[in-house]
């Protein structure tokens, strides 16, 4: 299956919004919340990649909704290199 660039924009769309309501308090307040409930979330937008990938694409979106100014860097170009290329 091939998953097309607007899909991995939905990813990128769903870690931002992700990333906007993640407050570490909250999990530590609260027992309810698990950022691997978010990460999955976000991962729905690009189901049909290999397994590996979406392993990869998991750490990385963890790490981004977690500290998005450190890690957003990391998940673009892992999104980069997985993307179709954009036609011209």
């Amino acid at each position: 299956m091939t998953i097309s660039q607007e899909q991995f924009d939905d990813l990128l769309g769903r870690t931002a919004l992700a990333a906007l309501f993640y407050y570490p308090e909250v999990t530590v307040e609260n027992g309810e919340y698990r950022i691997q409930d978010d990460v999955a979330y976000c991962l729905q937008a690009v189901e049909g990649l290999p397994a590996d990938d979406i392993e990869r694409l998991g750490q990385a979106v963890a790490r981004a909704i977690a500290d998005p100014t450190a890690y957003r860097s990391e998940l673009l170009a892992l999104v980069v290199e997985l993307a179709p290329p954009l036609s011209e």
